[in-house]
Order: structure tokens, then sequence, then C-alpha cells
């Protein structure tokens, strides 16, 4: 019998898992499920990035995992915490979709899932941490699991393809 747990994580959540379980999350419209590892470790982390950047926030207390402009980095420092190698990270990317068609109005601002994508990148470019692999853009949404143990990224879109990366 196995002890795999597979660990789910909602909109504008992160979490870390460690060998043999795994990590997903649903519902990936314009968000983006960055994963970053430690391939050597089985170590990984999961969040599902929301919007572009922190400064979109209302109120007080941010929501680290929500925004791009900060999730990357909380992400980073969780999976180091549960034993990943700073110089041994990777990342993968889904999601990002441009879900409805808008007309001019609104320009920029409705490209959402493109700036999702930009601003993962950016940090990770930062962080000097490389995209090995990413399925983002489109107009399809999507569910993804990542293992660890084998550092496969499956993703499963709205129209039931199934794709490993």
């Amino acid at each position: 019998m196995s002890t795999a747990q597979a660990v789910k994580i909602g909109i504008a959540e992160m979490e870390v898992v460690i060998a043999p379980n795994v990590i997903r999350t649903c519902g990936l419209g314009s968000c983006v499920g960055v994963v970053i590892y430690d391939a050597g470790k089985a170590v990984a982390g999961m969040a599902h990035v929301m919007l572009p950047h922190s400064s979109m926030a209302r109120g007080g207390v941010i929501n680290a995992a929500k925004y791009a402009d900060t999730a990357v980095e909380a992400l980073v420092q969780l999976v180091i915490a549960a034993g990943g190698r700073k110089g041994m990270l990777k990342a993968k990317l889904a999601g990002g979709a441009q879900m409805f068609s808008f007309s001019t109005v609104g320009g920029d601002m409705m490209r959402i899932g493109a700036r999702n994508v930009e601003e993962v990148k950016k940090q990770l470019e930062r962080l000097h941490i490389p995209v090995v692999a990413e399925d983002v853009g489109g107009h399809s949404g999507r569910t993804i699991e990542f293992n660890p143990q084998t550092g496969v990224l499956s993703i499963r879109t709205a129209a039931q393809e199934i794709k490993d990366i």
C-alpha cells in the first residue's frame, strides 16, 4: 500500500511536497501554475498565481501566493526550507490562457494571462532559476500535477488532452 499523497492547492495558494507525494492544482485559466523543484532532493513547490503584481492588491495584508511578483520568491524560500538547494532549482510553468475575447477596450489590462506569465518569468530570471519547460497561453483551462520523484508535470486541458512536460 502506497503512502503517497496528492496535495491539492487552490487559487492563490502555495505548498511544498517531498516525494513520494505529488502536488496538483485545478482551474488554471489566466492563472499560472508555477512549479519550482530540486530534482536531486525530490522536493517541489507549487503556487497558483492569480494576478501579475501585488500593486493590484486592495486592502492591508497581501497574500504572497496570489501575485506573481511575490509568489515566486516566497515559493523559493519554502522549497529551500524543505531541503531544496538554491543552485539546483528549476521551474516549470503552465496556464496563462486568454480565456475571453475582448475588443481593444481595456487593452493591456485584459491580458491577465500573458501578464502573469511575463511577471513569473521576470521573477524567475531575477532569482537565476531556469524555466526548463512550459505550457502557457492559448484559450483552454488546465489542471496540473507535478511529481517531484520523476520531475514530470502532467497537464490536462479542458478538452481532456493530457501532456507531460
